[in-house]
Protein backbone atom coordinates (compact mmCIF):
# COMPACT_ATOMS: atom_id res chain seq x y z
CA UNK A 1 0.00 0.00 0.00
CA UNK A 2 2.87 2.37 0.83
CA UNK A 3 4.52 1.61 -2.51
CA UNK A 4 1.28 2.23 -4.41
CA UNK A 5 0.78 5.58 -2.67
CA UNK A 6 4.37 6.55 -3.47
CA UNK A 7 3.89 5.70 -7.15
CA UNK A 8 0.68 7.72 -7.19
CA UNK A 9 2.52 10.68 -5.68
CA UNK A 10 5.18 10.44 -8.38
CA UNK A 11 2.53 10.41 -11.10
CA UNK A 12 0.89 13.51 -9.63
CA UNK A 13 4.16 15.45 -9.62
CA UNK A 14 5.70 14.76 -12.99
CA UNK A 15 8.19 17.30 -14.21
CA UNK A 16 11.69 18.14 -15.36
CA UNK A 17 14.16 20.99 -15.75
CA UNK A 18 13.99 22.70 -19.15
CA UNK A 19 16.57 24.89 -20.84
CA UNK A 20 15.76 27.26 -23.71
CA UNK A 21 18.88 28.21 -25.66
CA UNK A 22 18.72 31.63 -27.32
CA UNK A 23 21.62 31.18 -29.72
CA UNK A 24 23.44 33.58 -32.02
CA UNK A 25 23.11 32.23 -35.56
CA UNK A 26 25.63 33.11 -38.26
CA UNK A 27 26.43 32.21 -41.85
CA UNK A 28 28.62 29.19 -41.02
CA UNK A 29 26.57 26.04 -40.55
CA UNK A 30 29.47 24.19 -38.94
CA UNK A 31 29.98 26.99 -36.43
CA UNK A 32 26.25 27.13 -35.69
CA UNK A 33 26.23 23.39 -34.99
CA UNK A 34 29.37 23.55 -32.85
CA UNK A 35 27.85 26.36 -30.81
CA UNK A 36 24.54 24.50 -30.39
CA UNK A 37 26.24 21.30 -29.24
CA UNK A 38 28.45 23.18 -26.77
CA UNK A 39 25.43 24.97 -25.30
CA UNK A 40 23.50 21.70 -25.00
CA UNK A 41 26.32 20.34 -22.86
CA UNK A 42 26.48 23.57 -20.83
CA UNK A 43 22.74 23.30 -20.19
CA UNK A 44 23.23 19.72 -19.01
CA UNK A 45 25.90 20.93 -16.59
CA UNK A 46 23.32 23.35 -15.18
CA UNK A 47 20.92 20.49 -14.54
CA UNK A 48 18.75 20.63 -17.66
CA UNK A 49 16.97 17.44 -18.69
CA UNK A 50 15.25 18.82 -21.79
CA UNK A 51 17.07 21.35 -23.97
CA UNK A 52 15.29 23.34 -26.68
CA UNK A 53 17.01 25.16 -29.55
CA UNK A 54 15.59 28.10 -31.51
CA UNK A 55 13.98 28.45 -34.93
CA UNK A 56 16.51 28.10 -37.81
CA UNK A 57 19.38 27.55 -35.38
CA UNK A 58 21.74 26.11 -38.03
CA UNK A 59 21.04 28.54 -40.85
CA UNK A 60 20.28 32.15 -41.70
CA UNK A 61 16.61 32.62 -42.51
CA UNK A 62 15.58 33.40 -46.08
CA UNK A 63 15.06 32.09 -49.62
CA UNK A 64 18.72 32.52 -50.72
CA UNK A 65 19.89 30.08 -48.03
CA UNK A 66 17.58 27.12 -48.65
CA UNK A 67 19.55 25.26 -51.30
CA UNK A 68 22.81 25.57 -49.40
CA UNK A 69 21.58 24.79 -45.89
CA UNK A 70 18.62 22.42 -46.35
CA UNK A 71 19.12 18.79 -45.33
CA UNK A 72 17.26 15.52 -45.39
CA UNK A 73 15.92 14.25 -42.07
CA UNK A 74 17.29 12.23 -40.34
CA UNK A 75 20.34 11.75 -42.57
CA UNK A 76 21.91 15.21 -42.61
CA UNK A 77 24.79 16.58 -40.53
CA UNK A 78 22.51 18.59 -38.25
CA UNK A 79 20.51 15.54 -37.24
CA UNK A 80 23.78 13.65 -36.70
CA UNK A 81 25.02 16.43 -34.40
CA UNK A 82 21.75 16.56 -32.42
CA UNK A 83 21.60 12.78 -32.08
CA UNK A 84 25.16 12.68 -30.78
CA UNK A 85 24.65 15.61 -28.40
CA UNK A 86 21.48 14.11 -26.93
CA UNK A 87 23.20 10.76 -26.39
CA UNK A 88 26.45 12.13 -24.98
CA UNK A 89 24.80 14.71 -22.71
CA UNK A 90 22.00 12.35 -21.70
CA UNK A 91 19.27 14.93 -22.34
CA UNK A 92 16.22 15.23 -24.55
CA UNK A 93 16.97 17.71 -27.34
CA UNK A 94 14.21 19.65 -29.11
CA UNK A 95 16.11 20.68 -32.20
CA UNK A 96 14.54 24.06 -32.89
CA UNK A 97 13.97 24.10 -36.63
CA UNK A 98 16.12 23.52 -39.65
CA UNK A 99 15.34 23.89 -43.37
CA UNK A 100 14.42 20.36 -44.42
CA UNK A 101 14.69 19.05 -47.99
CA UNK A 102 12.21 16.28 -48.75
CA UNK A 103 11.96 15.18 -52.38
CA UNK A 104 11.28 18.40 -54.30
CA UNK A 105 10.00 20.46 -51.34
CA UNK A 106 11.42 22.42 -48.43
CA UNK A 107 9.95 22.50 -44.91
CA UNK A 108 10.66 24.29 -41.66
CA UNK A 109 11.09 21.28 -39.39
CA UNK A 110 11.64 20.53 -35.72
CA UNK A 111 13.13 17.21 -34.59
CA UNK A 112 13.13 15.75 -31.07
CA UNK A 113 15.84 13.38 -29.80
CA UNK A 114 15.61 11.47 -26.53
CA UNK A 115 18.42 10.73 -24.07
CA UNK A 116 19.37 7.62 -26.04
CA UNK A 117 19.84 9.61 -29.23
CA UNK A 118 16.65 8.22 -30.78
CA UNK A 119 14.43 10.38 -32.99
CA UNK A 120 11.05 10.50 -31.22
CA UNK A 121 9.18 13.30 -33.02
CA UNK A 122 9.28 15.37 -36.21
CA UNK A 123 7.12 18.47 -36.64
CA UNK A 124 6.82 20.39 -39.90
CA UNK A 125 5.54 23.94 -39.48
CA UNK A 126 1.82 23.96 -40.23
CA UNK A 127 1.08 27.65 -40.86
CA UNK A 128 3.12 29.71 -43.32
CA UNK A 129 3.78 33.38 -42.66
CA UNK A 130 2.27 35.11 -45.71
CA UNK A 131 1.47 38.71 -44.75
CA UNK A 132 1.09 42.00 -46.61
CA UNK A 133 0.66 45.10 -44.46
CA UNK A 134 0.46 48.31 -46.54
CA UNK A 135 3.36 50.58 -45.70
CA UNK A 136 4.77 47.98 -43.36
CA UNK A 137 5.64 44.30 -43.32
CA UNK A 138 5.64 42.23 -46.51
CA UNK A 139 6.65 38.58 -46.32
CA UNK A 140 5.59 35.41 -48.14
CA UNK A 141 6.99 32.30 -46.51
CA UNK A 142 5.16 30.03 -48.94
CA UNK A 143 7.63 31.20 -51.60
CA UNK A 144 10.25 29.36 -49.55
CA UNK A 145 8.74 26.35 -47.85
CA UNK A 146 5.74 24.02 -47.83
CA UNK A 147 3.37 23.46 -44.92
CA UNK A 148 3.25 20.32 -42.81
CA UNK A 149 0.02 18.46 -42.17
CA UNK A 150 0.33 16.83 -38.73
CA UNK A 151 -0.17 18.04 -35.16
CA UNK A 152 2.80 16.73 -33.19
CA UNK A 153 3.13 15.73 -29.54
CA UNK A 154 5.62 13.62 -27.61
CA UNK A 155 6.07 12.44 -24.04
CA UNK A 156 9.04 13.21 -21.80
CA UNK A 157 9.34 12.19 -18.14
CA UNK A 158 5.65 11.32 -18.19
CA UNK A 159 4.60 14.76 -19.46
CA UNK A 160 3.00 15.21 -22.87
CA UNK A 161 4.44 18.13 -24.83
CA UNK A 162 2.99 19.79 -27.92
CA UNK A 163 5.16 21.26 -30.67
CA UNK A 164 4.55 24.29 -32.84
CA UNK A 165 6.82 26.53 -34.91
CA UNK A 166 6.77 30.33 -34.91
CA UNK A 167 3.59 31.41 -36.78
CA UNK A 168 1.83 28.28 -35.45
CA UNK A 169 1.64 30.17 -32.13
CA UNK A 170 -1.08 32.43 -33.52
CA UNK A 171 -3.55 29.60 -34.10
CA UNK A 172 -5.55 28.80 -30.99
CA UNK A 173 -7.30 25.79 -32.52
CA UNK A 174 -3.99 23.99 -33.03
CA UNK A 175 -2.98 24.70 -29.44
CA UNK A 176 -6.35 23.56 -28.15
CA UNK A 177 -6.08 20.27 -30.03
CA UNK A 178 -2.72 19.63 -28.35
CA UNK A 179 -4.20 20.52 -24.96
CA UNK A 180 -7.13 18.17 -25.58
CA UNK A 181 -4.64 15.42 -26.33
CA UNK A 182 -3.29 15.88 -22.80
CA UNK A 183 -0.36 18.29 -23.25
CA UNK A 184 0.82 20.17 -20.16
CA UNK A 185 3.46 22.16 -22.08
CA UNK A 186 3.41 23.76 -25.52
CA UNK A 187 6.85 24.47 -26.95
CA UNK A 188 7.36 26.85 -29.88
CA UNK A 189 10.72 27.53 -31.52
CA UNK A 190 10.08 30.86 -33.23
CA UNK A 191 11.66 33.89 -34.85
CA UNK A 192 9.15 36.73 -34.82
CA UNK A 193 10.18 39.93 -36.58
CA UNK A 194 10.97 43.07 -34.62
CA UNK A 195 7.52 44.50 -35.42
CA UNK A 196 5.43 41.41 -34.69
CA UNK A 197 7.64 40.43 -31.77
CA UNK A 198 7.16 43.73 -29.99
CA UNK A 199 3.40 43.60 -30.54
CA UNK A 200 2.45 39.97 -30.14
CA UNK A 201 5.24 37.59 -28.98
CA UNK A 202 4.47 37.85 -25.27
CA UNK A 203 0.73 38.40 -25.53
CA UNK A 204 0.23 35.31 -27.69
CA UNK A 205 2.25 33.13 -25.32
CA UNK A 206 0.26 34.41 -22.36
CA UNK A 207 -3.03 33.96 -24.22
CA UNK A 208 -2.26 30.32 -25.08
CA UNK A 209 -1.20 29.62 -21.49
CA UNK A 210 -4.18 31.42 -19.94
CA UNK A 211 -6.87 30.00 -22.22
CA UNK A 212 -5.59 26.42 -22.06
CA UNK A 213 -4.15 26.47 -18.51
CA UNK A 214 -0.77 24.97 -19.32
CA UNK A 215 2.90 25.90 -19.65
CA UNK A 216 4.07 27.70 -22.80
CA UNK A 217 7.73 28.03 -23.80
CA UNK A 218 9.01 30.19 -26.68
CA UNK A 219 12.61 29.92 -27.86
CA UNK A 220 14.00 32.42 -30.35
CA UNK A 221 17.39 33.02 -31.93
CA UNK A 222 19.30 35.95 -30.49
CA UNK A 223 18.96 39.19 -32.40
CA UNK A 224 21.48 40.00 -35.13
CA UNK A 225 20.78 43.49 -36.45
CA UNK A 226 23.09 42.92 -39.43
CA UNK A 227 21.18 39.86 -40.67
CA UNK A 228 18.77 39.97 -43.60
CA UNK A 229 16.04 38.70 -41.25
CA UNK A 230 16.22 40.18 -37.74
CA UNK A 231 14.62 38.10 -34.97
CA UNK A 232 12.93 39.57 -31.91
CA UNK A 233 14.60 37.32 -29.31
CA UNK A 234 13.02 37.39 -25.83
CA UNK A 235 12.76 33.63 -25.27
CA UNK A 236 10.39 33.01 -22.37
CA UNK A 237 8.41 30.62 -20.22
CA UNK A 238 4.81 31.36 -19.23
CA UNK A 239 3.08 29.47 -16.43
CA UNK A 240 -0.48 28.03 -16.48
CA UNK A 241 -1.81 31.21 -14.81
CA UNK A 242 -0.57 33.21 -17.81
CA UNK A 243 2.32 34.89 -16.00
CA UNK A 244 5.74 35.30 -17.61
CA UNK A 245 8.04 33.47 -15.21
CA UNK A 246 11.35 33.99 -17.02
CA UNK A 247 12.28 36.03 -20.10
CA UNK A 248 15.53 36.97 -21.83
CA UNK A 249 16.28 40.15 -23.72
CA UNK A 250 17.50 40.04 -27.33
CA UNK A 251 21.04 38.85 -26.60
CA UNK A 252 22.30 35.23 -26.41
CA UNK A 253 21.35 33.47 -23.19
CA UNK A 254 19.59 30.58 -21.50
CA UNK A 255 16.24 30.21 -19.76
CA UNK A 256 16.44 27.46 -17.15
CA UNK A 257 13.64 26.35 -14.84
CA UNK A 258 11.58 23.44 -13.51
CA UNK A 259 8.36 22.51 -15.28
CA UNK A 260 5.84 20.69 -13.05
CA UNK A 261 2.42 19.28 -13.92
CA UNK A 262 1.32 20.19 -10.40
CA UNK A 263 0.89 23.81 -11.52
CA UNK A 264 -1.37 22.70 -14.37
CA UNK A 265 -3.48 20.57 -12.02
CA UNK A 266 -3.77 23.38 -9.48
CA UNK A 267 -5.00 26.05 -11.87
CA UNK A 268 -7.45 23.67 -13.58
CA UNK A 269 -8.85 22.68 -10.18
CA UNK A 270 -9.16 26.23 -8.89
CA UNK A 271 -10.51 27.65 -12.17
CA UNK A 272 -12.23 24.69 -13.89
CA UNK A 273 -12.90 26.21 -17.30
CA UNK A 274 -12.40 22.84 -19.02
CA UNK A 275 -15.49 21.57 -17.16
CA UNK A 276 -17.42 24.73 -18.01
CA UNK A 277 -16.86 24.62 -21.80
CA UNK A 278 -20.16 24.37 -23.72
CA UNK A 279 -19.23 21.57 -26.10
CA UNK A 280 -22.94 21.20 -26.85
CA UNK A 281 -22.61 24.56 -28.65
CA UNK A 282 -18.97 24.69 -29.82
CA UNK A 283 -15.82 22.61 -29.99
CA UNK A 284 -12.52 22.28 -31.81
CA UNK A 285 -12.04 18.97 -33.58
CA UNK A 286 -9.56 17.52 -36.03
CA UNK A 287 -10.93 16.11 -39.31
CA UNK A 288 -8.17 13.49 -39.18
CA UNK A 289 -9.27 12.54 -35.68
CA UNK A 290 -12.89 12.25 -36.84
CA UNK A 291 -11.88 9.98 -39.73
CA UNK A 292 -9.84 7.77 -37.41
CA UNK A 293 -12.74 7.47 -34.97
CA UNK A 294 -15.20 6.69 -37.76
CA UNK A 295 -12.93 3.93 -39.03
CA UNK A 296 -12.66 2.20 -35.66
Amino acid sequence: MVVNCYLLLLCLHLGFKIALLQLQVGASKSQNLTNAVQEIHHAKEKGAQLVALPDFFNSPYGVPYLEEYAEEIPNGPTCAALKCAALQAGVCVVGGTIPERHRDKFYSTCTVWDENGDLVAVHRKLHLFDVEIPGGLSFKESDMVSAGDEITTFVFKGMKIGLGVCYDLRFFEMAQMMAKEGCSLLLYPGAFTLATGQLHWEILARARATDLQLWVALVSPARDSSASYVAWGHSMIVDPWGAVVLQLDETPGIVLMDIDTKAVEEVRTQLPIWKHRRTDLYDTVSPKYIVKKENV
